[in-house]
């Protein structure tokens, strides 16, 4: 990775603990837009003053798991360390790195904070300093455990994040607090990323809408309201599927349901666009009757019609269903990706980019679009639990598929 030129706001991150007024922060938290690049100014920012203020001291630098972290960041910022003349040495089989210039050598643990067990795994080490990165996908247990071991004196805690929603516990206990913690606060904008140019800057603009607009583009706090995918709300969101011979792969999605309703989607993709072509949608309440696993199948199969289903993308917990569908053998089955938040904000991105488009045809889908709405009772991103099957099953595809391609 090179090094460019860094922005005011990037500056600030740099060196706020080299003036006078950080002598008055325990603490700087970094929040606002994806691709903002508060991230890499704020781990090198934070490795830079480790060696400043320390020597043969532990530090902590969590995210929300370890593979993630390395990928996201610990690979590009020693990178950078290494071309300043830091020596870094990986020790992958027991999460750490040994960082040395000159005289100095401190070492820093990796931590992954992906659910409320993860707090076990930081207890008892001693730290003069701890950055977590993306602080709002850990739990509040893991966050404290963490700032509980940072016990030498000197020691300052690092945070960032993307905006979620202002019931968040991090925005609730740190953000509004942040004069009584003694916080440096930064809220950064795509803007302040100088490697951004402005074509880059007006198609994450065009990617987003609604509170994720709010969140991702503007980087605010901001609740959830209104419909989830309210660009979905008309006919024009809607296509007539291309013919069959265009098309050269063909996938199924599926949200199970025994007494709530049963919903699987036939995707097909044609010059790299992947389109719902048709559905099977299964409502016992309104039906009168609840069909068996084999009953489901055999619908699949009739929606199937004969094509080459490369496989079905359907959530893990349906353990009976998958069993049965490894048991016939005619379907490859993928687990989902079943993260709400993250997979919501993947289906908006690829419904208003045009990777993913839905078919007019497939009217349980349609009717959904326009009912589904966020719950503003539940903290972070939280849809209510109601006309969400179909929305389920799409959210599982399109957050699957993405990884995968």
């Amino acid at each position: 990775m090179e090094l460019k030129k860094f922005s005011l706001k990037q500056m600030q991150v740099l060196n706020w603990w080299m003036r006078e007024t950080g002598k008055n922060y325990d603490a700087i938290i970094c929040d606002g837009s994806i691709r903002s690049g508060k991230t890499f100014c704020m781990a090198l920012s934070f490795i830079l003053w480790s060696f400043y203020k320390f020597n043969g001291e532990a530090f902590g630098i969590c995210g929300k798991t370890i593979c993630s972290l390395r990928r996201n960041l610990i690979i590009s910022l020693l990178s950078v360390l290494r071309s300043l003349g830091f020596l870094c040495k990986e020790k992958l089989n027991q999460n750490f790195i040994q960082i040395s210039t000159g005289s100095r050598e401190n070492i820093f643990y990796l931590f992954g904070g992906k659910d409320e067990s993860s707090a076990s795994f930081i207890q008892g080490i001693t730290l003069a300093g701890v950055l977590f990165d993306e602080t709002t996908l850990m739990p509040k247990s893991f966050v404290e455990q963490a700032l509980a071991r940072c016990s030498v004196p000197g020691s300052k805690f690092w945070f960032n994040c993307n905006p979620e929603s202002p019931l968040h516990w991090f925005y609730r206990e740190w953000i509004l607090k942040k004069e009584s913690l003694k916080v440096f606060y930064l809220r950064f904008t795509l803007n302040d990323n100088p490697s951004l140019n402005s074509e880059i800057i007006r198609r994450y603009e065009r990617l987003y809408s609604g509170v994720f607009y709010q969140r991702f583009v503007l980087g605010l706090w901001v609740a959830n309201q209104g419909l989830v995918y309210p660009f979905m709300n008309g006919d024009k969101a809607f296509c007539k599927a291309p013919p069959e011979e265009n098309f050269v792969q063909y996938m199924l999605s599926c949200d199970y349901g025994i007494v709530n309703p049963f919903s699987c989607g036939l995707w097909a993709k044609s010059r790299d666009i992947w389109y719902r072509i048709d559905e099977y949608y299964y409502d016992s309440k309104t039906q009168g009757s609840v069909r068996t696993d084999d009953e489901h199948c055999s619908a699949i199969e009739n929606l199937v019609n004969g094509r080459d289903v490369d496989c079905i993308i359907i959530d893990p917990s349906a353990a009976s269903f998958v069993a049965l569908l490894n048991q016939k053998g005619k379907f490859r089955v993928v687990p989902a990706k079943n993260k709400i938040s993250s997979g919501i904000a993947a289906t908006v991105s690829g419904l208003k980019n045009g990777k993913f488009k839905i078919c007019e045809n497939c009217k349980n889908s349609v009717i959904e679009f326009s009912l589904y709405r966020w719950n503003e009772h539940y903290e972070g991103i939280f849809p209510v639990k109601e006309n969400d099957h179909a929305m389920d099953d799409i959210r599982y595809f399109i957050s699957t598929v993405n990884l995968c391609e």
